[in-house]
């Protein structure tokens, strides 16, 4: 497919409109002119009606292309280029995130911090653009942001390493690879931990960005050469994370380290594999019973 010399690409658009490229690609979808698959931008037949196209280049792959004259029309031209932006707002480009979620990675950035009046901006935060908010109702403190910080390549960058952790987490190995170790090459999270699995490298992520110090692979206080999956000092709390399906020999040590929290008297918290889209609520609300809010 050779390039259409009228057309331009959607980044190219958007730097037309003086909007970030995450907003117009966002309000595309929305519109339903192109729709996401995996990690690429399909056209829909509304977008082909509109003008859109393909092309296929070598450096950059297959991209969609649209009329110049596009930015011309009614419904591009009322994208608020000047609009401000929440954490709330920003899910929609990171709709596997929750706002708490995104509010956490903008203090963990330096760029607000968390008080007992709510998310406060810092001076770092402010030279992005953010001014610091209260809510009429609550009083609440929070922070809004210009639209274009969605683009900024830090934020994106941690942001969209997050969102995007199902797919780059290492998945647990066949079972004759069990003593070899967890995982053939394993994940790194936000912290640095090399984690094992999926779930795993979620719950590191969120239990960093909580602020809660915590260990991976912490033998328990037996003799017998057990590790939990991840310990919370500051709470005497083990977290263990059941995948689906489990190996064999892995199904058989988490019933054994089962056994012994019970045998113990330890409190532990079970995280399985359902859990991982409302991780955010199911941790929040098991820490809360040991006396941890976040």
């Amino acid at each position: 497919m050779s390039d259409e010399p009228d057309k331009i690409s959607t980044s190219a658009l958007a730097k037309q409109l003086d909007i970030p490229a995450q907003q117009l690609f966002a309000t595309l979808k929305d519109y339903g002119w192109i729709q996401r698959q995996n990690d690429s931008w399909l056209l829909t037949g509304k977008g082909e009606f509109e003008g859109g196209s393909y092309v296929d280049s070598r450096r950059y792959g297959r991209y969609i292309v649209w009329p110049r004259e596009l930015q011309n029309h009614r419904l591009i031209a009322a994208i608020e280029s000047n609009q401000r932006i929440t954490a709330a707002g920003m899910q929609r480009y990171y709709p596997r995130l929750h706002p708490r979620q995104i509010n956490r990675a903008l203090a963990e950035l330096g760029l607000q911090a968390h008080s007992i009046l709510g998310w406060e901006l810092t001076e770092r935060g402010r030279r992005l653009g953010g001014q610091q908010q209260e809510s009429e109702n609550s009083g609440a403190f929070y922070v809004t942001w210009p639209h274009e910080v969605v683009d900024h390549p830090v934020i994106h960058r941690e942001l969209n390493k997050q969102s995007d952790s199902d797919r780059s987490a290492a998945q647990p190995l066949p079972e004759d690879d069990l003593f070899a170790g967890q995982t053939a090459a394993p994940s790194e999270g936000v912290d640095g931990h090399l984690l094992g699995t999926t779930l795993e490298l979620q719950v590191c992520n969120w239990l960093y960005l909580a602020q809660l110090a915590h260990a991976y692979n912490r033998a328990l206080p037996v003799e017998e050469a057990l590790f939990a999956d991840f310990y919370l000092p500051g709470a005497s709390v083990y977290i263990e994370c059941w995948e689906e399906p489990e190996p064999a020999e892995r199904l058989a040590i988490k019933l054994k380290k089962q056994d012994i929290f019970e045998q113990q008297g330890l409190s532990v918290i079970a995280i399985k594999a359902g859990d991982r889209e409302q991780l955010d609520e199911v941790l929040g609300r098991a820490l809360l019973k040991f006396g941890v809010r976040v």
